[in-house]
């Protein structure tokens, strides 16, 4: 019998609508692929007890607390660092965020976005829980402000869901920081992806869904969920000439010592 690698799903949306109805076998059905762990992730304050709920009813599934970019101007307590320092203190988070900028979208006014942002990096820092980092066309202000904040105080951090360029990426490697790929990486279209992929340190590498959206080939267009983490995580073997064995492995050792609370 083929015994899958254990893996875990660093970034998925449990909460969302798309799983309502079958959770239970969303979760059974990632343990079946080898998916091990799985972080929900928190985009909304006001919304905070739905990922924490679901992580007390798993024992495989953590959180993490935070204000999306795209929410940084309707949540009241976007900006509230006390707010986040509350939410955190639960055993189950792990990690503040998602937070950063999108100026793809551009949802929310930039500025607002930039000051939730840094906001949430202190949080961070004073709880010593690792930022995850959502950035979308904006490399440059996102690298200059992840290297003022890491000037102002070490904290620990994850680009995830990576689809930004090259500069990005060493920038944020340079700082010691986790850069996490996705079904984006098995992309037809994703070569350039898939070159910055195979050079970023092995030590610095985490794999996760972002579910429910961008299901890896060959699933592509359905809807996502933490079973599929395999799928990028063999593209991703492949992308670096590893065993699949010896990737997992990897992954899985940086994203326990990037989610230390996890342990």
């Amino acid at each position: 019998m083929t015994v899958n690698p254990a893996i875990i799903d660093s970034h998925a949306h449990l909460d969302y609508p798309q799983f309502a109805d079958e959770l239970p076998q969303i979760i059974a059905r990632a343990g079946d692929a080898g998916v091990e762990r799985i972080i929900s992730i928190g985009v909304k304050l006001s919304t905070a007890d739905a990922p924490r709920k679901i992580a007390e009813s798993y024992d495989n599934v953590w959180f993490s607390v935070g204000v999306h970019p795209h929410e940084a101007g309707r949540e009241a307590d976007a900006c509230n660092l006390d707010a986040f320092l509350d939410l955190a203190t639960h055993p189950k988070c792990v990690a503040i965020g998602e937070a950063g900028l999108d100026y793809f979208y551009d949802h929310a006014p930039r500025d607002l976005q930039a000051q939730s942002f840094r906001t949430q990096i202190k949080a961070a820092r004073q709880l010593d829980l690792p930022i995850i980092v959502h950035a979308r066309d904006a490399d440059s202000d996102m690298a200059d402000i992840i290297e003022d904040e890491m000037n102002k105080g070490v904290f620990r951090g994850v680009l995830h869901c990576f689809s930004s360029g090259a500069e990005l990426a060493q920038r944020a490697v340079d700082i010691g920081f986790y850069v996490s790929f996705s079904g984006i990486l098995t992309f037809n279209k994703s070569d350039e992806l898939r070159a910055i992929a195979a050079e970023i340190p092995a030590d610095r590498l985490l794999v996760e869904t972002d579910a429910p959206f961008l299901a890896p080939m060959p699933h592509r267009g359905k809807t996502n969920e933490p079973a599929y983490t395999a799928h990028t995580l063999a593209r991703l073997a492949d992308i670096r000439g590893q065993t699949i064995n010896k990737m997992a492995a990897q992954t899985y050792e940086n994203t326990l010592q990037l989610f230390n609370r996890m342990t």
